[in-house]
Formats: C-alpha cells, structure tokens, sequence
C-alpha cells in the first residue's frame, strides 16, 4: 500500500488524470479530498475538478476520512451501495488483469473481505460466481487470440491455461465447438433445428452439440431460417426430425407459459460482459421487471447502460434468456428484437402467472 499523495505532488501522480477524467474504473481503487471544500470523494465524482494543490489523494476510504472532512453529497463515498459496486469492480479488474484465476481466498484478502461473504457479495452484485467470471474472461481471451492468425496452442497458453488437455476438456462450454472449427470461423459446425407455431408466431428453435444456440420468433417461418443462417453462416443448418420437434414443443411451453420453470441446455455465446448480462436476466424472477439502470448496478457497471442494452439487444435465445423483462427507466417498453407487442405480451403474461 503506497502512502497518501500529498497535495505537493498531486499532479505528478497518474491518479490525478483518472480523477480529471471522473473515471468510474478507479472508484473503489483510491479515493481524494479537497482542503477549500473540506470534503472527500470518489474518482467518478462529478463535480468540477479542484485546483490539484488543493487536492490530496487517499488509498484507503479510512484515510479520507481521517481527514476529517465530510463525505461529499453528490458521489456518496459513504454510500454502502457504492462502496458495494467499487469492490466488486476492482476485484473484477483483478480478475481481468490476471493471466491465471486467483484463488477465492486470495481475491478476498485483496479486497478485505472474508471468502464467504465475497463470494455471495460477487455473485450478488454480477451474476456470476468469482470462478465463473474469470472462466468467462479466459474464454473471451481464447476467442480473441483464436481470431488471429496463430497456432491454437499459442492461444491457449496466451489466454492463461496451463495445460492445453485442460483446454480441451472445456472447449465445447467455452466456444460450442472444437477450436480447429472455431478458428475456420465455424465451418462444419451443424445445427439442427425446427420450426414450431405459438400464440407469439411461429419459433425457430436451433442446437449444437452443446444446446439450444437460438429461439427466434417471428411471422414467417421462411425468414427466421434466413435469420439463422446469418446468424450462423458457416454452420450446416440440418432441419430436424420428430423427436427434435419434442424440444421445440418444449420451447412452445415456455412461451405459452413464460413464468414456468422448463430446463433447457443451452449453448450461450458471448463476451464475458454479455453473459454477465444474461445471467442477471435469467435472474429476474417472471412477472417482475427491471429498467436498464438497474440492471447495470445489479451487475456491477452502473456506468454501462447502453452496453447492457446492447447486450439484450445481441441475446439470441428468446424468452429463456428473458430480456423482454428489461424495460425504460419511465416503465415503458423500449425495441424488442422480435416485436415490442411480444414483449407486452410476455411481460403480461408473467404478470398474470406471478
């Protein structure tokens, strides 16, 4: 722990710059005061930016506010809630920073927190366990490098595993195909699927090897099989037989009856900030709603709302993934992939069973 920055050499320290740039990443990392106001705050505050001489930065919020000046209103240092999100933000730096997965015990010392207590405050806060976050990071970082002109080892090496056998054990969760495939961009992949009717219009439901990969819903059974193949355009798409039209009844059920319970394998694809995305939807309980804002506090980024958004948006996996639970701040119902009079229904649906 470095000690307290003075105000003589605040501008030599490269905090300062994150203060300037009120950068929401730093909260939770370091905090500052002002002697003219006599208040502490957070890197992210967004009041005017004080005169550097006037300014001293803390690494601890015990040392600000030993100073004995008082918390600063408009960003809440204080703010349990805040200091909530800026410990679990800074562990998942430590977690993004890191080539291997730090132990849970390690990853609570670091933020001061017993194991347990971290454990359940991350999975609160991000829907995803610690381990899982990090799994989900080293997966990204596979996909990136896989993308690459590169040997396959070299990625999974270059992503943090240290054991390639380690690898291929998980690659079909990680990438939902071997990475000789993935890294030809998918070529021979097959995807079965099958088209079904519902009160919605008709469902397009599609598998891998791993499960379901997409529900799509729309009007002409025609263009949601053209919806797949862009969606998958290096897949061989199999229309299936009866027995895969099991599932799709299966799916029907679910659209019927959005508030049940029906178990699905599914075969979720995406960045790690995305599936922290679509875990925090598959969390909602049905019949209730959230807006947008919320959802980026509830999975630690409250500073990401459009990318939350984008993230519902780029969802594949209708109504399991249910982000038709997600609406505007005001109550209203924003765009809906597959139309927002679907979503109106969903949601008055689970209403109804809730």
């Amino acid at each position: 722990m470095t000690a307290t920055a003075t105000a003589n050499d605040t501008r030599s320290d490269p905090r300062w710059e994150r203060v300037l740039a009120r950068d929401p990443n730093a909260d939770g990392i370091f905090w500052y005061s002002v002697a003219t106001t006599g208040v502490y705050c957070r890197p992210s505050c967004p009041s005017r930016a004080a005169n550097p001489g006037n300014v001293a930065l803390h690494d601890t919020l015990a040392e600000a506010q030993a100073t004995g000046f008082r918390a600063c209103k408009r960003c809440r240092p204080d703010d349990p809630s805040s200091a909530t999100t800026a410990t679990i933000a800074a562990a998942c730096r430590l977690i993004e920073a890191r080539e291997d997965i730090p132990s849970l015990t390690e990853m609570a010392t670091i933020v001061g927190l017993s194991p347990t207590y971290f454990h359940r405050l991350f999975r609160r806060t991000t829907g995803l366990t610690p381990k899982g976050y990090a799994a989900a990071r080293r997966a990204e970082r596979v996909r990136g490098a896989l993308a690459k002109d590169g040997s396959i080892t070299g990625a999974i090496y270059d992503a943090g595993y240290n054991s390639s056998g380690r690898f291929y054990a998980q690659a079909a969760g990680t990438l939902g195909m071997t990475p000789t495939r993935y890294k030809a961009g998918g070529t021979d992949e097959v995807l079965r699927f099958a088209i079904g009717q519902s009160s919605l219009g008709a469902i397009l439901v599609a598998s891998s090897e791993t499960g379901v990969a997409a529900i799509l819903i729309g009007d002409d059974p025609g263009v949601l099989a053209e919806d797949l193949q862009d969606r998958f355009p290096r897949a061989t798409l199999v229309g299936d037989d009866a027995a895969y039209e099991q599932l799709v009844a299966r799916v029907v059920g679910l659209v019927e009856a959005p508030g049940l319970a029906i178990d699905l394998p599914l075969d979720i694809r995406g960045t790690a900030f995305q599936q922290r995305v679509w875990q925090a939807l598959r969390d909602i309980p049905a019949g209730r709603t959230m807006t947008y804002a919320e959802l980026a506090v509830h999975i630690g980024s409250p500073a990401s709302v459009r990318a939350v958004a984008g993230a519902c948006a780029a969802n594949t996996i209708a109504v399991a993934i249910p982000c038709h639970r997600v609406v505007r701040t005001d109550g209203t119902l924003s765009g809906y992939a597959w139309g927002v009079e679907r979503k109106r229904t969903l949601i008055a649906r689970e209403a109804t069973l809730a």
